[in-house]
């Protein structure tokens, strides 16, 4: 703010004019508030990472859109019901439990995979499941592919999502 008194009555208003259009792009969503062209490209890169928003995550980001960007983590109980309603993946009993397939989204602490990579398993398989360890090669020792038995039971649930 000292250098701001050493300038110019012009030059003063021209930067006030663009410390107030920054603020607006960081707090308005972008649909509301498109980036000013005039700020430069690396205000228009930052309004487009910063104020994407999703209705999944509670701080308004949308952290698929950066240049290093996060797996979303979808939470969606209708589905995750619907799921328990099949009967197990491997033998084909119910009830079923909903279980989560870890190895397709990078772990991070305290939270779940995505509720779109979940597949039914019965009590007994689940608990063997995650008894053995290693997920990836219980279902290749079982010649399952559960990440397709997910998606379609993703799309069954989400038919308006196919993506």
């Amino acid at each position: 703010m000292g250098r701001k008194n050493t300038l110019t009555a012009a030059d003063a208003q021209q930067v006030e004019e663009r410390f107030r259009a920054k603020v607006m792009t960081l707090t308005a969503p972008l649909e509301d508030h498109p980036p000013h062209e005039d700020l430069g490209s690396a205000a228009a890169e930052t309004s487009t990472e910063v104020s994407a928003s999703s209705p999944a995550d509670p701080n308004g980001i949308d952290k698929s859109v950066l240049s290093l960007p996060e797996a979303r983590r979808i939470r969606d109980r209708g589905h995750v019901r619907s799921v328990m309603r099949n009967g197990c993946l491997v033998c084909g009993r119910t009830p079923s439990d909903a279980h989560h397939l870890r190895f397709t989204q990078k772990r991070a602490l305290g939270r779940k995979v995505s509720d779109e990579f979940t597949v039914p398993l019965c009590r007994g398989h689940h608990r063997e499941l995650h008894r053995h360890g290693n997920e990836a090669a219980w279902w290749a020792k079982l010649n399952l592919d559960p990440i397709t038995a997910a998606r379609t039971l993703w799309l069954k649930s989400h038919p308006c999502r196919n993506e």
